[in-house]
């Protein structure tokens, strides 16, 4: 009869559906229920569809004579494996004898038991009952210092509650404009260490070159890609590399350009490295990102994508997703910009044209370059460098081993005693 029934029979895929057409697939925490055709089940949807996150909410519920069944897909008590996993469940006709395939979703469903939400209803009334009892035989018959005591407990709650009200009110708003799980990641990036912004690091590598992989941080088909942008790099005359310097150019990759080596493998390679260092410098001064950047530049799609990838993190704001540089993500391209830096100038960078092209403080460049085991020191400019002035700029080395660099402790010194 099974090999008769497979032979009648053909398999017919639905293809992607919405998620109100998915199939429904539900289990009972609590037991096996016996009478599965009794039950009467209802599902709902948020109603909220401008918000993408929200729109695929579901409740499923199933009701008994006895008791309700409730199950949903966004809360603690939901299966998260339909977030890992695709489920699908055929479905025959009979009539066509044809197996449909349609895609499913899991929920898990946990009896409601009628009254447990109003024992804690009722205890929090009788305290609140209490404590207005307590106020009133104050009011009544306390003292003096009794009275003064309750005015200022209930003046300071006002004011508590106004505060409260306000801190909400702001909360609510920041929420609204960057969205609940940009601030949770924000939050989580500003308590994580400063080495896990860092590009790939062998730090038991023999040779200088070796430490900062250049694989790692321009892959060799991104390389390849960047072939048409390098050339226009290298084709820029004396004339446009003064206007880009007066209409405020990165200094680090405008330094490059100045100089470029004589050698045509070694050319290219500077060229193509340049540009995507400008790319990565106007990043970090972007805050929302949409998918045109780097375009009118010439940038090649798969080097857009991983900048976009590798540098932001998605935020929803007015209906929509968008890209953002979270200031953990202008450290990211502080790091990686500087590791760029050292395979372009022969494992020394120039500290001091890094922060100023990036917009962030020496301080913080400092603490990057500690970070990654760099050797630190300050070389005086002559005449002919890109500032003309007799300032230092801070230069940064790779030098094997790297400096194991040890975090300050702050000593105050003791008042003595009189």
């Amino acid at each position: 009869m099974t090999t008769a029934m497979a032979a009648s029979c053909s398999l017919v895929c639905c293809g992607e559906e919405n998620d109100s057409d998915k199939a429904v697939i539900v289990r009972f925490t609590n037991g096996i229920i016996n009478n599965a055709d009794k039950l009467d089940f209802s599902m709902y949807k948020n109603t909220d569809d401008r918000n993408p996150r929200k729109s695929s909410r579901r409740i499923v519920v199933a009701e008994t004579e006895r008791l309700s069944y409730v199950g949903n897909n966004f809360r603690t008590g939901s299966m998260k494996c339909n977030n890992l996993c695709k489920y699908y469940v055929g479905v025959l006709n009979k009539q066509t004898m044809q197996m449909e395939v349609h895609s499913a979703q899991l929920f898990n469903m946990q009896p409601v038991i009628p009254g447990e939400e109003t024992v804690t209803a009722t205890a929090q009334d009788m305290t609140q009952t209490y404590r207005d009892k307590v106020d009133s035989l104050i009011e009544a018959f306390g003292t003096n210092k009794q009275k003064r005591a309750l005015s200022s407990r209930r003046l300071n709650q006002v004011g508590s509650d106004t505060l409260h009200q306000a801190v909400a009110k702001a909360a609510t708003s920041v929420i609204e404009q960057k969205g609940l799980e940009v601030l949770q990641q924000e939050l989580a990036e500003s308590q994580e260490d400063l080495a896990l912004h860092l590009p790939p690091c062998n730090a038991g590598a023999d040779e200088p070159e070796d430490v900062y992989p250049f694989d790692d941080l321009l892959s060799p088909v991104e390389f390849e890609a960047l072939e048409e942008a390098g050339s226009k790099m290298a084709a820029l005359t004396s004339e446009e590399l003064l206007k880009m310097r007066e209409e405020g150019g990165c200094l680090s990759v405008l330094k490059f350009l100045g100089n470029l080596p004589s050698a045509s493998e070694a050319r290219d390679k500077t060229v193509r490295c340049a540009f995507y260092l400008s790319m990565l410098l106007n990043l970090a001064h972007q805050r929302s990102i949409n998918r045109k950047f780097g375009q009118e530049e010439g940038c090649p799609r798969i080097v857009q994508n991983k900048l976009l990838r590798t540098f932001t993190v998605e935020s929803f704001k007015n209906g929509r997703v968008q890209n953002m540089v979270s200031s953990s993500m202008r450290v990211k391209l502080a790091a990686f910009s500087l590791a760029l830096l050292l395979h372009m100038g022969h494992m020394t960078a120039d500290l001091t044209l890094l922060h100023r092209d990036l917009g962030i403080t020496e301080a913080r460049m400092i603490d990057i370059a500690k970070s990654m085991g760099l050797t630190l020191s300050r070389h005086a400019r002559g005449k002919g460098d890109d500032a003309g002035q007799s300032e230092e700029n801070r230069q940064a080395f790779l030098v094997v081993p790297l400096v194991k660099q040890d975090k300050f402790v702050e000593t105050r010194k003791r008042k003595k005693m009189r």
